[in-house]
């Protein structure tokens, strides 16, 4: 175990400006009161606030921890930021961040190096709709490109409702993703420097896993163990990492994929800053391996050394973490 000390002085970022602003609170502060208790030098600051390079730069911070979700946080421009004035940070870089907020982009690297992804296409107002549903068939995903926590989502299962779910996403982002819908299991894998952590089965009674059911409803499911063969589950949590790893990722994040009813997989999406609130999902599946809250806030710390990592280790539930 690292010295608190040793960490120096550390800026936890929080709040911002986007569309998950009020999440991006309860992940800092959930993170701040953990990195205290531990002993760690932390401060919170809201970046929504004040001149933030300028408050860095001055303020004697050695690095930061960054619990910022969506644009402005997790997209690559605060990491660009922060690379500019010398503060290291939790998590992915530039690019890596870039790729995995831009869901078009990242299926673009995804099917370069084919890995399994949903079908696509990029919708406008102009698009056909028509044309559109005949490639990929009903039901459809809508979603922004650009934005997180199911902001903007659609589900569409009649062709009528594709202009109206389009606008509707064209409000968060004008780069708006129609993917073919997979109707199987959705599942999530975390990771935290170079440990997997096991992967987790989301189960909801609403249409899909939008934002009531992320954050708000009590009838949401979390399954960890996920009931997967462990033969499928590594093989589910070796994908992740390919796709993380893809994307130039590092750090620590979280992959979210689907297995259609044929029990084939998906990669559809990589979050860079996952949340940690008390519905988030790495706190859960860390907890599955025996890793508490606030060891798991020193692990993505750990994050901003930018220490050598060893090959990947697939953990299953009850396995030691020993990150």
């Amino acid at each position: 175990m690292r010295a608190p000390a040793d960490y120096g002085r550390v800026a936890v970022l929080l709040g911002g400006n986007s569309a998950e602003r009020e999440i991006s609170l309860k992940s800092g502060s959930a993170a701040l009161a953990a990195l205290e208790q531990a002993g760690v030098a932390a401060v919170g600051i809201d970046t929504a606030a004040g001149d933030l390079l300028s408050l860095l730069a001055s303020g004697g911070f050695d690095r930061a921890f960054i619990a910022l979700h969506g644009r402005g946080g997790e997209d690559g421009t605060l990491q660009g930021a922060l690379d500019w004035i010398g503060v290291p940070y939790t998590g992915s870089g530039v690019l890596g961040s870039a790729l995995a907020m831009d869901k078009v982009r990242a299926k673009q690297v995804w099917q370069s190096c084919r890995l399994p992804t949903a079908d696509y296409a990029v919708a406008g107002p102009d698009s056909d709709w028509d044309a559109l549903v005949a490639r990929l068939g009903l039901p459809l995903m809508v979603k922004p490109s650009r934005e997180g926590s199911s902001i903007g989502m659609s589900k569409v299962v009649h062709a009528a409702e594709l202009p109206a779910a389009v606008a509707t996403a064209a409000a968060h982002d004008p780069q708006v993703l129609v993917e073919r819908y997979i109707g199987g299991g959705e599942y999530t894998v975390g990771i935290v420097g170079s440990v997997v952590l096991p992967a987790i089965r989301l189960e909801t009674p609403r249409t899909f896993y939008d934002y009531e059911a992320k954050y708000l409803a009590n009838d949401t499911r979390y399954l960890c163990p996920c009931g997967l063969p462990a033969t499928q589950e590594k093989a589910l949590q070796q994908l992740a990492v390919d796709a993380f790893l893809a994307l130039d990722c590092h750090g620590w994040g979280r992959v979210d994929l689907l297995l259609d009813h044929s029990g084939a997989p998906y990669v559809m999406e990589v979050n860079t800053v996952p949340g940690l609130t008390d519905h988030s999902l790495v706190p859960m599946a860390a907890r599955a391996v025996s890793l508490d809250f606030s060891g798991l806030m020193l692990a993505i710390l750990d994050t901003s050394l930018r220490l050598p990592q060893g090959p990947p280790r697939l953990l299953g539930v009850g396995e030691g973490a020993d990150v």
